[in-house]
Parts: C-alpha cells; sequence; structure tokens
C-alpha cells in the first residue's frame, strides 16, 4: 500500500524523463563520447534495478541479519535480535515479516543518495525504481512464503519448502529469499535432500 504508489509514480516520471531526450550516460567526463539513454531503454534499466535489489537483498539478510555480533556487544546483539532474530525465534509472527514503512524509507533514502551520486538523475532514478519494485515483491513474497499455501510443484512452492529449511534446518545458507540465484555463486545453497526409496 505504501510503496506501490511510489513505484508507480516514480516509473511514469523516469519514462517521462528519458523521453524528453536529454539524458546521456558519461556525460560528466566527455560530451564527445557521451551515449544517449533513450526513453525504449527503460524496462531494461528498470529490470537492472531489479536485479541489483536481487543481490542486495542476499548480501542484506546474509550479512546484515545473520551477522554474529561480539558476545560482549549488548547493543549489537539487542540490534541484531530486533533486525531479524526476532522473526527466526518466532517465524510466523506477522508483524515481523515485513520491514516497517518509516524505518523502510530510511534504507530506501540512503540508497538513492548512492544511485543519485553514482548515476545521471533520471539513469539513477530509473535505476532506484526498479530496485524499489523488487523491494515491494521481495516484502511480498517473504509474506506469502510464511502464510501462503503455493500450488505443490510451483515455482513458490519451491520456495516456500527452501525458505522452511533456511529457517528451521540451515541457517547458514539459502540466504536468496525471492530467487535462489546468488546462493550459487557465493555458495551457499541449500544442499538438495536424497531418499533412498523403502523396498
Amino acid at each position: 500500500m505504501v510503496w506501490t504508489p511510489v513505484v508507480l509514480y516514480l516509473s511514469w516520471v523516469s519514462y517521462t524523463s528519458l523521453a524528453q531526450g536529454n539524458t546521456r550516460l558519461f556525460s560528466s567526463f566527455t560530451t564527445e563520447y557521451s551515449i544517449p539513454v533513450h526513453k525504449y531503454y527503460f524496462p531494461f534499466i528498470f529490470l537492472l534495478g531489479m536485479i541489483l535489489w536481487s543481490l542486495l537483498e542476499y548480501l542484506i539478510h546474509r550479512f546484515v541479519f545473520h551477522m554474529k555480533p561480539p558476545a560482549s556487544n549488548y547493543y549489537l546483539i539487542t540490534l541484531h535480535f530486533l533486525l531479524h532474530g526476532q522473526h527466526h525465534k518466532s517465524p510466523f509472527d506477522s508483524s515481523r515479516l515485513v520491514f516497517p514503512p518509516v524505518p523502510a524509507s530510511l534504507v530506501i533514502g540512503f540508497f538513492y543518495g548512492v544511485l543519485r551520486l553514482l548515476l545521471p538523475e533520471v539513469l539513477g532514478l530509473s535505476v532506484f525504481v526498479g530496485g524499489l519494485c523488487g523491494y515491494v515483491i521481495y516484502d511480498m513474497m517473504h509474506y506469502y512464503l510464511h502464510y501462503g499455501s503455493p500450488k505443490k510443484g510451483t515455482y513458490l512452492y519451491g520456495l516456500k519448502a527452501y525458505h522452511v529449511k533456511h529457517h528451521f534446518e540451515h541457517q547458514k545458507s539459502g540466504f536468496g529469499i525471492s530467487t535462489r540465484f546468488w546462493d550459487y555463486p557465493f555458495r551457499t545453497l541449500i544442499p538438495e535432500e536424497t531418499f533412498k526409496k523403502e523396498d
């Protein structure tokens, strides 16, 4: 309810801004060799933002939510428990499945600022809105993986089984939530279980 209207509005702003034809890549370094960014590139830039979000989702889950704070640091232990420890302790507590909008807006604002520094304004906004859409999909998917009943054999059924294994059996692996993709290159894939057939 909070972020979807923002995604729709910023997508419209990004597309219409790119349609003006003023956006060029590398224009801050050279005008002679700068590359124009056409409005038809918007879906690909948006998709790039979603892919970057999926990587960020993996990295945050693995290195922030599953960090090992020093046993002597009360504040880091408390922060870790509030960020993710409580969710593992009570995985079916519906109030712990989606990041609240106010703290989420601080994190989202930080990443928007980083993209504004690294890329031309409209290009950064286009990547950002794709990432924000990825975040919305992740939040909805995470909630569904805990409370939904996907049909056996579907993509979401496999993800639900994978996420349940992360919660109850393999907390040091299986950090991908909306996709297992990043668990492959980072070698944190939960191993497939094999069952011997009984004769």
